[in-house]
This record gives C-alpha cells, sequence and structure tokens, in this order.
C-alpha cells in the first residue's frame, strides 16, 4: 500500500513519488477533494473507489477505510490510497498505516505538499519571515468528533498560527485565540480553494475577520493564517488564479 499525499488542490503540485506509484497502481482509495487529472494517472484497469467525505452526505467511517485498503492489498494489488496534502498532516494517515502494519500489509508512505504551508504561501504569507515571525504552529480547528478544538495553549505560543477545518467555526476560533491572548488586531487571512483557479484571500484584523469572510462568501476548504505575516499578503501576492484557470482550460481543450 502507497501512502501518498496528493498535495494542496493543484495536480502539479504532486510529487514525482506520487506519479510514479499512481502509474502503477491497481487500486486508488481517493479522498473528495484529489482532482480528477491526478486520478488520470493511473492505468484505466484501475480500480477507483471514493471514501471522500462530505457534510450531508453518507460516507465511509474511518474503520471502513482502514479494512478496505488492507483487503484490497491483501486480495494481491498495489494499492494508492490518495489523500489531499500531506498524509500524515491531519489527514488520519498514521491510523491507514497502523492498520496495514498489523495486518502484515507492507507500506510506503509518500509525502505530500501540506495545505499548512501551501495555503499561505500561495496567498503570499511567508509563515517564518525574519523580524516578523520566528516560530509557526499548525492546529484544526475541528476535533475527531466534530467538537471545537482547545486553542488556548497554542494560541500566543508562537508567532504565526495555521488553523486547518476552520471554515464551520471561524468566528468562535477567532474569538477563542483572542480571548486566549492574541490581539484583536492581529493580521489575519483566510485562503479559501488554495492553489486552484477558485482560490480566494481574505485579510482583515482578527476580531473582524469572521464578518470579511461572511461578506465575501468564502466556502471550505478553508485555511486560517494569524500573525504579522498574513500583513505581507498584499505587497507578496503573486498568484493569479484567472490565469490558471485559462491555462487549464487550454489543456483540456489540447487533449
Amino acid at each position: 500500500m502507497y501512502l501518498v499525499g496528493a498535495g494542496p488542490g493543484d495536480p502539479r503540485l504532486l510529487t514525482l513519488r506520487g506519479a510514479e506509484v499512481l502509474r502503477e497502481a491497481d487500486a486508488v482509495v481517493y479522498d473528495r477533494l484529489v482532482s480528477g487529472e491526478l486520478l488520470d494517472l493511473a492505468p484505466s484497469r484501475a480500480e477507483r473507489v471514493d471514501v471522500g467525505k462530505e457534510p450531508g452526505r453518507p460516507h465511509h467511517d474511518q474503520v471502513e477505510i482502514n479494512r478496505l485498503i488492507v483487503d484490497l492489498a491483501l486480495a494481491g494489488k498495489d494499492v494508492v490510497r490518495l489523500k489531499g496534502g500531506d498524509p500524515f498532516v491531519f489527514g488520519r494517515g498514521g491510523e491507514e498505516a497502523l492498520a496495514c502494519a498489523r495486518a502484515g500489509v507492507p507500506f510506503e508512505v509518500v509525502p505530500g505538499v501540506t495545505s499548512a504551508v501551501a495555503a499561505p504561501a500561495y496567498a503570499g504569507i511567508p509563515v517564518t519571515h525574519r523580524g516578523l515571525a520566528r516560530s509557526f504552529a499548525v492546529v484544526t480547528a475541528t476535533g475527531a468528533d466534530g467538537s471545537d478544538v482547545d486553542l488556548r495553549r497554542i494560541a500566543t505560543a508562537v508567532d504565526t498560527l495555521v488553523v486547518l477545518m476552520a471554515a464551520a467555526r471561524l468566528d468562535r476560533t477567532c474569538s477563542a485565540l483572542i480571548e486566549a491572548g492574541r490581539t484583536p488586531g492581529d493580521p489575519a487571512a483566510l485562503i479559501g480553494w488554495a492553489t486552484t483557479s477558485s482560490q480566494r484571500v481574505v485579510t482583515a484584523k482578527l476580531a473582524d475577520l469572521p464578518a470579511t469572510a461572511h461578506a465575501a462568501g468564502l466556502r471550505p476548504p478553508v485555511t486560517l493564517v494569524v500573525g504579522p505575516v498574513a500583513a505581507l499578503a498584499d505587497d507578496l501576492a503573486w498568484f493569479a488564479p484567472a490565469e490558471l484557470s485559462g491555462a487549464a482550460t487550454s489543456a483540456r481543450q489540447a487533449r
């Protein structure tokens, strides 16, 4: 079993090793946000199984996914478990690797570009920057059971805080960070659909960000960045989603 990180959205950010194992796969078990262009790398004969989780829709639970990839591998197939971002960064990749280890299934981890770093980068925000940020941390706003995560210990422990899965509880997350000691005027940014042609970036003071994001109509997946480096977004903005969209359209027409 190959546990492959698909990257943050743009299929071109898949690693060379990820592309290699996809081209040899007998089965691909993939998540909801994985690009169809990556699935096209697998042989036409390869079995494709969608195990993506989407609010309001029936989905496989983690135990079922673990059993599925183990059963496919034990049946003699080369299985690629294709996950958004990096499989070991809030991707439950460790649980799937443990399931294989306990079942005697050989596995390889192929790291991916995590949205925790790529989303800020595509918004023109370096997570570290001399004179502004010497440390950063990545945390999820949503617990395994869907509950809020206690952010008090991490809120002021680092210069830059990157919060994943915060869309559904952005108001509570920003309020919790302020209650834990973050300054209401801290620069903050919210990046939606990072690295894709749908990318949108909203910047505001931490206290104002929920209202600003709501007015802009940002929809998940989103990445929240809090800290002085978020103020660099305007000066360092380099990514033009419209150009990417045009390039993708031209590529499809060429095919």
